[in-house]
């Protein structure tokens, strides 16, 4: 995985988009700040990517389908995990 600046930019900015699909996906309310859901959807990205790469599905000469799904339900996963967690401490945005 490149984290250069450029790859910095990209892992935020597809987190951006994994914790909003997981908010999305996750039934309910979650009752948890943004900052909380991007940082949610860039360890998913982060983490879907090296089960990925374990699983010798990250890099195809097309669209990355399975490499995408782990990402989505990881990004569910954080998203509630953090719900959970940030709803138990009694703290509100």
């Amino acid at each position: 995985m490149n984290f250069g600046f450029w790859g910095i930019i990209w892992t935020i900015i597809i987190g951006l988009v994994l914790g909003v699909l997981g908010r999305l996906i996750l039934p309910g309310k979650q009752d948890i700040p943004i900052w909380l859901t991007i940082l949610a959807g860039v360890v998913a990205s982060i983490v879907g990517y090296l089960i990925a790469g374990a699983l010798g599905v990250a890099t195809t000469n097309g669209v990355d389908w399975v490499e995408l799904i782990i990402k989505i339900v990881l990004a569910v996963a954080a998203v509630y995990a953090a719900t959970a967690l940030y709803g138990r401490r009694g703290v509100k945005s």
